[in-house]
């Protein structure tokens, strides 16, 4: 076991207590609470691969922790962002505000990236950390490589730890993504994330106006070097996997010579796409572990009696599965990979701290569709839907007339809202619930549409009380959202990520999208298995409970019982 013996640490009596509840079974609170988010981990995944699995890392948490098999986003859109946010705040975004990666903002009058802010640049420190991280095509629109909180709109647990503990508490956040660090950091911790351009962990200057000492030193160890001229390799013999047969499908898509045949190389440093391809592998977290690991010892958390918090989300898992599907061989492998990764780091802080003193939690920002090819083979229902490629010219001839409009409609869309034009919102006796259903219903006649959801119709509470508009009424911020929510048929999405053409993505309010896993473990917790509904804004209300917190501000979660001992 990765546990010290117990009796080392506190004595019988406190051994007894540990093992005779859950909650608040360990004295006082938690040195560290650490929450780790697995990018696109959907809530199967982990009993498919349970039999794989080593005893420390994912079985680790799954046999010594309460576990919630059947949780789930509350909101429609399932993104990056707006999956971290909820968690980290127990908001749904309808209050935290985090309604896409991307969203119309109409003040500006353009496209604007989540975590973008032209106040805090990035963050140089004169050795080597290049002072502009790369913007990848999601964020082309944002015009500013600078990055910060500040358009999260209510606190997050992180943020009451630290207004709690008078600003004692240690806070930071991690990650290969600039969104997932700045999320689950807040507004009063500190956020790092791995630059795919200078190969290198960075940070902005919302944080800090230097690097501290020990990430410059981490950087200049250039760990991602290591791999230059290696490949991402089988973790076991190929036989022995349950996916061992798709080890070259039809559909997955050929990307800077990484192919679609283990060993997958990660060509050499001097190559431009070679940091970016080992973020679409294992070595992506095990960089990302690494940074971590560092982290914990430098900043010395969970050396007092104050709880710290660290947020680490791995991002291999996504953009593994967006190129090669979660039922491939390279899913499965990168999740055997990751671990190994997690038994690693959990056996570093039993080391540092100790696992009975540490919280562990671990849930996902949201799950993922399985590749159309892969459902077709087997008669299911799947594909992919091309926007590009509608015939909307007889519809829109057909609103224009009904409405007497001349000049531009439809101002763009950003999956999955529709946002109409200033002009056309502006004429004088359109009836923008009449508009906006009216073209509501010429959308859902459309290929691979399966609802269409107007928001002003939202804003008046005259849509069918049901789940799906449910998700879509908790992902509706006016400032933010835009005039029709687009939900597509079960299994059918936009072959797009990052401006990539890719297997699989993420993005829905079904349920292959909003299913993830929630376990606790550590800290005293024993093994309990819970089958009950539970929700993903349920975390951040937990946490402020373990750690006698107030709930943040827009939190619409419950305690779990399990978790508290209540």
């Amino acid at each position: 076991m990765l546990i010290k013996p117990l009796v080392q640490r506190a004595g019988c009596a406190l051994v007894l207590a540990l093992l005779s509840a859950n909650g608040a079974a360990a004295e006082g609170k938690p040195r560290l609470i650490l929450q780790i988010t697995v990018d696109q981990l959907r809530g199967d995944l982990l009993q498919r691969y349970f039999d794989e699995f080593g005893p420390d890392g994912f079985r680790y948490l799954m046999e010594n922790g309460v576990y919630y098999d059947n949780a789930h986003h509350a909101h429609a859109n399932t993104e990056t962002v707006v999956g971290h946010t909820t968690l980290a705040t127990g908001a749904h975004p309808a209050a935290h505000g985090m309604v896409g990666n991307l969203w119309y903002d109409r003040k500006e009058g353009r496209t604007v990236y989540n975590v973008e802010d032209p106040d805090y640049p990035m963050l140089s420190d004169g050795a080597g950390v290049s002072a502009k991280t790369e913007i990848d095509p999601t964020q082309l629109a944002a015009g500013t490589d600078g990055r910060s909180p500040r358009a999260i709109l209510t606190t997050t647990f992180s943020d009451e730890l630290s207004i709690a503990t008078q600003a004692r508490a240690k806070v930071f956040g991690v990650s290969v993504k600039d969104r997932g660090a700045v999320s689950m950091a807040g507004h009063t911790g500190k956020a790092f994330w791995f630059s795919k351009a200078a190969g290198q962990f960075v940070t902005s200057s919302y944080y800090y106006d230097a690097y501290p000492g020990w990430v410059t030193d981490w950087n200049a160890k250039d760990l991602p070097k290591r791999y230059s001229g290696t490949a991402w390799e089988l973790l076991h013999p190929i036989e022995s996997y349950l996916f061992a047969e798709r080890d070259d499908q039809p559909w997955e898509p050929e990307f800077a010579g990484f192919g679609r045949v283990f060993p997958h190389p990660f060509s050499t440093e001097d190559d431009p796409y070679f940091t970016t391809l080992l973020t679409v592998s294992p070595a992506g977290d095990e960089i990302t572990a690494d940074f971590a690991k560092a982290l914990i010892a430098a900043e010395e958390l969970g050396d007092d009696e104050v709880t710290d918090y660290l947020s680490i989300s791995f991002s291999a898992t996504d953009y593994i599965g967006h190129f090669f599907g979660p039922s491939s061989l390279e899913s499965e492998d990168n999740l055997l990979q990751l671990d190994r990764t997690l038994a690693d780091l959990f056996a570093f802080v039993d080391a540092e701290i100790g696992l009975d003193r540490t919280l562990i939690v671990l849930s996902a920002d949201h799950g993922t569709p399985e590749a159309p090819g892969y459902l077709q083979e087997l008669g299911q229902l799947g594909g992919y839907v091309a926007p590009d490629e509608w015939d909307t010219t007889a519809a829109a001839e057909r609103i224009r007339e009904r409405f007497g409009i001349a000049g531009k409609l439809i101002e763009g869309y950003d999956h999955p809202y529709l946002n109409l034009a200033e002009e056309t919102l502006s004429i004088e006796g359109v009836d923008p619930v009449e508009l906006q259903t009216a073209i509501a219903d010429e959308l859902v006649a459309l290929d691979g549409v399966a609802y269409a959801v107007p928001s002003a119709r939202l804003r008046e509470g005259s849509v069918p009380d049901n789940a799906l508009t449910r998700a879509v009424l908790n992902n509706y911020n006016p400032d933010r959202s835009g005039d029709i929510y687009v939900v597509f048929n079960p299994g059918w999405f936009i072959a797009d990520f990052d401006g990539l053409s890719v297997t699989a993505t993420h993005g829905s309010p079904w349920r292959y999208d909003s299913y993830v896993p929630i376990i606790f473990a550590g800290f005293g917790l024993t093994r309990q298995p819970v089958s009950r509904r539970v929700l993903t804004v349920d975390v951040a209300t937990t946490l402020s409970a373990v750690a006698g917190a107030r709930p943040p501000d827009g939190a619409a979660g419950e305690v779990l019982r399990e978790v508290v001992g209540h």
